[in-house]
């Protein structure tokens, strides 16, 4: 039967130029054939046994407050990692650097850490303003601790190395030089 069917199917769709247009596909066929393959899928699905999914549990950042769901596992792991208290992965990586600043102290990075989560969480999600004009004051004291230790008279030392010395103004020697050339006109 196959012989003669293909020498109907290229001689029913062959035009009388000599090109051959491909064969159409009936709407019933296309359907028989997308319900056998469903059916092939669905066998496939029912045999494959899925592996055991372990339980998660709602987990609480002990900084920030943000929930994530881990699995007691991963828990376990974190807590012992970080001094016993459970941290998201975001403030697990703000601890690792204020590690890397405090010199390698975990455990101060941690307090450190949950200190600033505390004063932000009791301030800065209230009154965004005052937290940022709380933060502006911070960085003007670090930098007036900083210039006050710079210029300190105290500081017998002399000019340090690699600074800029300070000089007197130069306004009385332009005024000189101003009232030097008026006189010589």
């Amino acid at each position: 039967m196959a012989p003669n069917r293909e020498k109907n199917i290229v001689s029913s769709h062959s035009q009388s130029n000599g090109t051959v247009n491909k064969p159409r596909l009936s709407m019933a066929s296309l359907q028989r054939t997308i319900s056998d393959i469903s059916f092939e899928l669905s066998k496939e699905a029912i045999d494959a046994t899925l592996p055991p999914i372990s339980e998660v549990e709602d987990a609480k950042c002990e900084c920030c407050g943000m929930s994530e769901e881990c699995t007691p596992e991963y828990i376990s792991q974190v807590r012992d990692k970080f001094s016993g208290k459970l941290v998201c992965g975001l403030c697990a990586e703000a601890t690792n650097e204020e590690m890397e600043k405090n010199g390698g102290k975990r455990e101060e990075a941690v307090n450190e850490h949950m200190s600033a989560c505390v004063r932000f969480n009791r301030l800065g999600r209230t009154h965004p303003v005052l937290y940022q004009a709380e933060a502006m004051r911070e960085i003007l004291k670090k930098s007036s601790r900083i210039r006050a230790k710079s210029m300190s008279p105290r500081d017998n030392s002399g000019p340090k190395k690699g600074s800029i010395a300070r000089s007197s103004s130069c306004i009385p020697v332009i005024a000189k030089e101003i009232s030097d050339q008026t006189i010589l006109n």
